[in-house]
């Protein structure tokens, strides 16, 4: 039995056809930890929806009805880049749900991981890139108004800026939002985070794991009570949509740091999976299974 709870929904899945975004990847992540034995049935924990009220506390109440009624306009729909239907709104509301929970979990078991969410384009009256709701920010609006943190440090791995979480907590004082991104990519405008790394194109392992390894030094210093961990897939050098270089083992090796620093200053952290658009979908399932196995590893050893 692992130490920590996966929390997963089958309806993860946007629905999205022949998309580059392979939303089915929340499924296969799901079941390659099942037949490899990394996990068992009872190690996974389905989230309930996030409610409205938990939704509205970052998001527009006209963004929030126009998604769940279906009035979307045809630019707010091209903007979002995925195709509209019911099941792609449920699927977010799912996702931040899973979010919420995850951040739960982490207050009991040191690590709460969602095989999903990560939306960080999302703003809070549109959204962007594949991204409707921002979950992480509505996780981190859920534990703050139950009283279980108070500051919470974003820590946003994936290949492409944060501008969603960046526009939202924007002059707040109580989250400190960190993005590592390669620079000459999406978003084209890139409101400030507190901590912006922007990395050239191509950058390889060894630069990237120093860079973050000194980034987060200094985003520790805030004291965070939680850490919300998004490990995007997309820094790989196999990505479509990224241009950078890691490998599979700097990949890992950026899990590792993450956690072996947040643990080893006894802060909890919440794990979303975020971006991942390989050539070979395999890859970026094996990619995210990884983080989950570097979690495990960072509590209890290999």
């Amino acid at each position: 039995m692992l130490p920590f709870k996966l929390v997963y929904h089958p309806a993860y899945d946007l629905n999205l056809g022949a998309h580059v975004f392979p939303s089915r990847k929340y499924r296969l992540i799901h079941d390659h930890l099942l037949d490899e034995g990394f996990a068992e049935p009872k190690d996974f924990v389905q989230p309930a929806a996030a409610s409205d009220e938990d939704v509205l506390r970052v998001h527009d109440s006209g963004w929030v009805q126009r998604l769940k009624n279906g009035t979307l306009t045809p630019q707010e729909i091209l903007r979002l880049e995925i195709p509209y239907s019911t099941q792609m709104v449920d699927a977010f509301w799912l996702a931040t749900g899973g979010t919420i929970l995850a951040a739960r979990n982490a207050l009991a078991d040191r690590i709460g991981f969602n095989i999903g969410g990560g939306f960080h384009h999302a703003f809070p009256g549109h959204g962007e890139g594949f991204c409707a709701i921002h979950d992480v920010a509505v996780a981190i609006r859920a534990v703050q108004h139950e009283k279980m943190i108070e500051r919470a440090l974003v820590v946003d791995c994936d290949v492409h800026h944060g501008n969603g979480t960046a526009a939202i907590f924007t002059g707040d004082r109580s989250v400190l939002t960190l993005s590592m991104h390669q620079f000459d990519n999406y978003p084209s405008e890139k409101p400030p985070s507190v901590i912006d790394i922007h990395l050239r194109n191509g950058v390889s392992d060894e630069e990237y794991l120093e860079r973050l390894g000194s980034a987060l030094k200094v985003a520790m210093s805030f004291e965070p009570n939680m850490i919300f961990y998004l490990a995007g897939a997309d820094p790989y050098c196999g990505d479509q949509l990224g241009g950078l270089s890691l490998t599979m083992e700097g990949l890992k090796q950026r899990d590792r740091i993450v956690f072996e620093t947040g643990l080893g200053a006894r802060v909890p952290i919440a794990v979303t999976l975020a971006g991942g658009y390989a050539w070979n979908t395999d890859d970026t399932v094996e990619i995210h299974c990884n983080t989950a196995k570097a979690a495990r590893e960072a509590l209890v050893g290999k």
